[in-house]
C-alpha cells in the first residue's frame, strides 16, 4: 500500500486503535500460508508422461514402448548423420525422460543430449525430430532449478518462442509446455521468458478454434508468467494478458478456469495500480461470479483474487460489493473446507478495513451471523481471521454498528473467548477490540455494564490470566484493560448497573433513558 493510500484510509479510523497498514497488508502473511497449501491444487512445472495425453503425430508409431537401446548408444544415435537413426535416438532418449518414476535428469544431461535437442528443435525439415526433442526438453525443464538452468543456458528460450508459430499444433503446444516448465522455476526465469517476447507468441495461440488441451497449457504458461515476486514480473508486459485473462473467465472448463484466477490473483497481490488494471479488464464481476461454483480448485484462487483486491483503495473494494461480492462471501464462511473459509473470513475482515458504509454492507448481508459461527467453532485460522473482522469493525464502524455486533449479533461471547489462543498475535487483535468496545462504552456512560458483561462471559478471569502471559505486548495489553476499567470495581455498583432488557434487548446503562428505535445507544 503507497504511503498516501495509507494516510488517507488512516483519517477515517479512531485514535488509539489497531494499525491500519497492519489489518490490510496481512495479505503478505495470509499468501505465505495459502502458497503453502495451493501446490496440491496447481502445479507449477508438468511432465509429459503419457503419449494418450496428446494427440501426437507419432501415436501410432510409438506405445511407450520399453526402451531397447543404452544411454550411450542413445547418444551415438544423436549424433548420428543418419536420420533415421537420429530420429531413433531421439525418440528413445524421450522416452527415457518420460518415464512416471525417477526419470535419469542428470543421466541424461551428463551425457550431453540437452545441446543436441536444442540443434533437432531448429531442424525446420523434420517436424517430428524437433517434436521429440522438444518433449525431452520439456520433461527434463520439469525438474529441479539447476536441471531447469541446464535447458536455459542452452539457450532454449527463443527456440522454444519461435516454435510457437509453427504450422504443427501438436509442436507449437508443446513448446508452450516447455516454457511453462521454464517460467515456472522461479522470478529469473520468468523473466528470461518474457523478455524472449514469449506474451507476442502466446496471445495470437488463443481463438474460438484452440483446442481444449492447448488452450489449458497456454493459461497456464500465462499464470506462471505472472507468477513470483522478488521481484515481480515487469507489468508493462503482464498487463497485456489482463484482457485475454478476463474473458477467459468465462470459460466452462475447469482448468483453463482455474489457472486464469491464479494469474489475477498473483497480479492483484501487489500494489493498487496493479489492482485497479484488474479492475479495468472487467473480471472483478466474473471473479465474484465463479464464487458460487461448486469446485475447490476454482473457488480457492478466485477467492484469493477477491480478497487481494478489497486490500486496495475503498472504490476497488465498492467494485467487488457492487458486484455481489458479500452475499457469496457470507456462503462460503458456511463452506466445508476450512481453508476456503478461513480465506472468506479474511477477505471480510478487509473490508470491514474500510469506511462505514461498506461495513454497514456487510451487516446487511447478514455476514456477521456467519462469523459468530465461525468464532464459535472454526477452524482456528478462520476464528483468527473472524477476529479481524470484528476488531476493524470496532476500529472504523460507527457506535450503532459496533453496539449491533454485541446485541444483535452476540459476537462478545465467542469473540472474548479468543483470549485462550496460544497464539499472541490472535490475543492482541481480540484485547485491540475490546480497547475499543471499552473506548465507546466510556463515551456512551456504559462503562460499567460492559465491564459486567465481560466479566459474567469470562473474559475478566482470561485477561488476569493473560497478565502472566510470556508476551510482552499481551501482558501489557491485559494489565492496561483490566488497570483502566476493572480495578475500582465496586460489586454492589455492579448489581445495581446489570443489564437490564428491554423489549428483549440488552441494555447497557439503565439508568439513562431507552434507546430510541433504529438505533441504540450504551
Amino acid at each position: 500500500m503507497s504511503k498516501a493510500d495509507s494516510n488517507s484510509r488512516q483519517g477515517s479510523y479512531k485514535s488509539n486503535t489497531i494499525n491500519t497498514q497492519d489489518s490490510r497488508m496481512r495479505r503478505h502473511e495470509v499468501t505465505i500460508e495459502l502458497r503453502k497449501s495451493k501446490k496440491e491444487d496447481q502445479m507449477f512445472k508438468r511432465r509429459n508422461i503419457n503419449d494418450e495425453d496428446l494427440t501426437s503425430p507419432l501415436k501410432e508409431l510409438n506405445g511407450q514402448s520399453p526402451v531397447q537401446l543404452s544411454v550411450d548408444e542413445i547418444v551415438a544415435a544423436m549424433n548420428s548423420e543418419d536420420q533415421e537413426r537420429q530420429f531413433l535416438g531421439m525418440q528413445s532418449a524421450r522416452k527415457m525422460l518420460s518415464r512416471e518414476r525417477n526419470p535419469p535428469i542428470d543421466l541424461m544431461i551428463g551425457h550431453g543430449i540437452v545441446p543436441i535437442c536444442i540443434r533437432f528443435l531448429q531442424n525446420t525439415t523434420n517436424s517430428m525430430l524437433q517434436f521429440e526433442a522438444a518433449w525431452a526438453l520439456t520433461n527434463i525443464a520439469s525438474g529441479t532449478s539447476d536441471q531447469t538452468r541446464c535447458v536455459i543456458e542452452q539457450n532454449a528460450v527463443p527456440h522454444f518462442v519461435a516454435l510457437l508459430q509453427s504450422k504443427s499444433i501438436n509442436l507449437a503446444e508443446q513448446a508452450v509446455w516447455a516454457l511453462g516448465n521454464i517460467a515456472g522455476d522461479g522470478a529469473a526465469a520468468r523473466d528470461i521468458v518474457i523478455h524472449h517476447n514469449v506474451i507476442d507468441g502466446i496471445l495470437p495461440l488463443i481463438n474460438n478454434e484452440t483446442p481444449l488441451s492447448f488452450l489449458r497449457n497456454i493459461v497456464w504458461l500465462m499464470s506462471n508468467l505472472c507468477r513470483n515476486k522478488n521481484p515481480s514480473p515487469p507489468f508493462e508486459q503482464v498487463k497485456r494478458l489482463l484482457p485475454v485473462l478476463s474473458h477467459l473467465l468465462l470459460s466452462q472448463d475447469i482448468q483453463v478456469l482455474a489457472d486464469a484466477c491464479w494469474a489475477l490473483s498473483y497480479v492483484t497481490d501487489d500494489d493498487n495500480s496493479k489492482i485497479q488494471a484488474v479492475v479495468d479488464s472487467d473480471a472483478v464481476p466474473r471473479l465474484v461470479k465463479l464464487l458460487q461454483m461448486d469446485e475447490p480448485s476454482i473457488i480457492v484462487p478466485a477467492l484469493r483474487s477477491v480478497g487481494n483486491i478489497v486490500t486496495g483503495t475503498d472504490q476497488q473494494t465498492d467494485v467487488v460489493i457492487a458486484a455481489g461480492g458479500l452475499p457469496r462471501l457470507g456462503l462460503l464462511l458456511q463452506h466445508n473446507k476450512s481453508n476456503i473459509v478461513k480465506e472468506a473470513a479474511w477477505t471480510v475482515s478487509n473490508i470491514t478495513a474500510g469506511n462505514q458504509k461498506q461495513i454497514q454492507a456487510v451487516i446487511q448481508a447478514g455476514i456477521f451471523q456467519q462469523l459468530r459461527n465461525v468464532l464459535e467453532k472454526g477452524d482456528f485460522k478462520a476464528q483468527k481471521e473472524a477476529a479481524w473482522a470484528v476488531t476493524n469493525t470496532t476500529t472504523s464502524g460507527t457506535p450503532e454498528q459496533i453496539v449491533d455486533l454485541i446485541e444483535k449479533y452476540k459476537i462478545l461471547k465467542p469473540f472474548i473467548d479468543l483470549l485462550d489462543a496460544k497464539d499472541p498475535r490472535t490475543i492482541k487483535v481480540v484485547q485491540t477490540g475490546l480497547s475499543n468496545l471499552f473506548a465507546l462504552a466510556e463515551k456512551l456512560g456504559g462503562t460499567e455494564n460492559l465491564c459486567l458483561m465481560v466479566e459474567e462471559m469470562g473474559g475478566l478471569d482470561k485477561l488476569e490470566t493473560l497478565q502472566q502471559h510470556e508476551n510482552e505486548e499481551v501482558y501489557k495489553k491485559a494489565y492496561a484493560i483490566i488497570d483502566t476499567y476493572f480495578s475500582n470495581a465496586d460489586d454492589e455498583a455492579e448489581q445495581e448497573l446489570a443489564p437490564q432488557e428491554v423489549n428483549g434487548a440488552l441494555e447497557f446503562n439503565a439508568t439513562q433513558p431507552k434507546a430510541p428505535e433504529g438505533g441504540y445507544t450504551f
